[in-house]
């Protein structure tokens, strides 16, 4: 069954995002969020709620308005477990599936409030491990 305050917080989220807000981004990721990607090939990248941030806020100073459009954006299933709950859904990315799964953290009455994991399975992180090591 799918749990629709998820859903719902995941649409703050996207519609943050596809508007550059950055000041509701910074609010939805908690301070200890991070991202962990991972490939086909078996390689990892994880990005800390700093770094996120950073890269937004180059693209806005960037005159960047928006970090995409979220149409395709399928949900999976939902769940909730403890003090948290998952969202997992799938997205295309240069044509390719990605599937996502993002975890929140929920508060007494059972809403979330903000993201502490992203764990995503993609075809290829050669260029963004290629990128991160540039900026190093």
């Amino acid at each position: 069954m799918e749990n629709t305050s998820l859903i719902e917080a995941m649409e703050r989220y996207f519609q943050a995002g596809s508007v550059l807000d950055l000041n509701r981004l910074d609010a939805i990721y908690a301070p200890d969020f991070v991202n962990i990607r991972n490939d086909q090939s078996g390689r990892t990248v994880s990005i800390t709620k700093e770094q996120f941030m950073q890269t937004f806020r180059r693209i806005k100073e960037g005159g960047g308005t928006s970090l995409g459009a979220t149409e395709d954006v399928r949900y999976l299933t939902t769940t909730v477990y403890d003090d948290h709950g998952s969202v997992v859904l799938r997205r295309e990315k240069e044509g390719k599936p990605v599937v996502y799964n993002f975890v929140w953290r929920m508060n007494g009455d059972g809403l979330p409030t903000t993201i502490v994991r992203e764990f995503s399975l993609e075809e290829d992180l050669s260029s963004l491990i290629g990128m991160m090591q540039g900026q190093g």
